[in-house]
């Protein structure tokens, strides 16, 4: 697992322990399993969210954990061209490639670490493929894709594309040294991400050694939610088991806790977490396959603007 590392976490800027004294931790809620299904033209996806209640999601939509699969040569797949409108999408890819394009005219090739983080806003058509040479060899994929919700307001806004490298990454560490952390997006501890949102939230994805702690201050007005990637520990004072595969929605608080096991499986050196928060939009969600509206009319007025082309058009030398 790659994604962006530095060899002595000690050398980066550090995040500070909240003070006991001022700190209210976040209690574990639930942790929920992630059922596995397929998307696309096939690929294995785990549906991190799926058996959460989505009170707790908001502004989250849903966020799939693609892969981890090792593609013999002739199999890794992607996606066909397909509409989104009324959120941002967030790609996130760990071990492997992937290329995206959208009618737009946003995209490029994203790789170990790189972030691609599409705001569909009024509506766009996009497609997602591994680069010609990874069919033709093969090796291993894994990455993410969430989905951001967009307020009213913001949910005919302009499509934009932000091409985030892994170098552009901010790369915290905690006091001991114990874990790296990825801030992708949003702010934690007065560090900021490179991600630009339209609705607060801050993605981070941590690396916490075997048998290290990591007690995060996080602003009470978000919600926070961790999703397993890879390996073993607990979330909480209370230390609650959750491994990959799985999600911990935490309750109110301003501070959060996560710990590694001491043993690690052979395949993952440490603890790999995706920890998310964001402000609650609180507004009606009506979701229906790509499109994240308001209401079902809204829903309707985007299906028909797709079938009439008003979302834009596949490139000519594809149809």
């Amino acid at each position: 697992m790659p994604a962006v590392t530095v060899e002595n976490p000690l050398t980066l800027p550090r995040v500070t322990t909240p003070d006991p004294v001022h700190a209210t931790a976040r209690p574990v809620l639930t942790v929920a399993t992630a059922p596995e299904g397929y998307e696309g033209e096939g690929f294995p996806v785990r549906r991190a969210f799926a058996k959460i209640n989505t009170k707790f999601l908001d502004p989250f939509i849903m966020m799939d954990q693609m892969g981890e699969v090792d593609y013999a040569a002739g199999e890794p797949k992607g996606t066909p061209w397909h509409p989104h409108r009324g959120f941002e999408t967030v790609t996130y890819v760990i071990d492997g490639t992937f290329v995206h394009r959208d009618s737009h005219g946003g995209g490029g090739t994203i790789t170990d670490g790189d972030t691609q983080w599409m705001t569909a806003g009024s509506g766009l058509l996009h497609i997602e493929t591994p680069p010609e040479s990874l069919v033709m060899s093969g090796g291993l994929f894994h990455g993410l894709q969430l989905w951001v919700n967009l307020p009213a307001s913001d949910k005919m806004i302009a499509p934009k594309y932000q091409d985030i490298r892994g170098g552009s990454v901010k790369l915290l560490s905690t006091e001991d040294g114990g874990a790296l952390l990825r801030v992708i997006a949003g702010e934690l501890d007065g560090h900021q991400g490179p991600g630009v949102t339209h609705t607060p939230i801050t993605m981070i994805h941590a690396s916490i050694n075997p048998g290290a702690q990591i007690t995060l201050p996080w602003r009470s007005d978000f919600n926070a939610l961790a999703y397993g990637l890879a390996g073993s520990g607990s979330a909480g004072a209370e230390q609650r088991p959750f491994h990959m595969g799985q999600a911990v929605v935490f309750g109110d608080g301003n501070t959060l806790t996560i710990r590694a096991d001491e043993k690690q499986d052979s395949r993952n050196a440490n603890f790999e977490v995706v920890i998310l928060g964001g402000q609650p939009i609180r507004e009606p969600v009506a979701w229906y396959g790509p499109f994240v509206m308001n209401s079902h009319r809204e829903l309707q007025q985007a299906m028909e603007d797709f079938q009439a082309g008003r979302l834009g058009t596949v490139p000519a030398d594809e149809n």
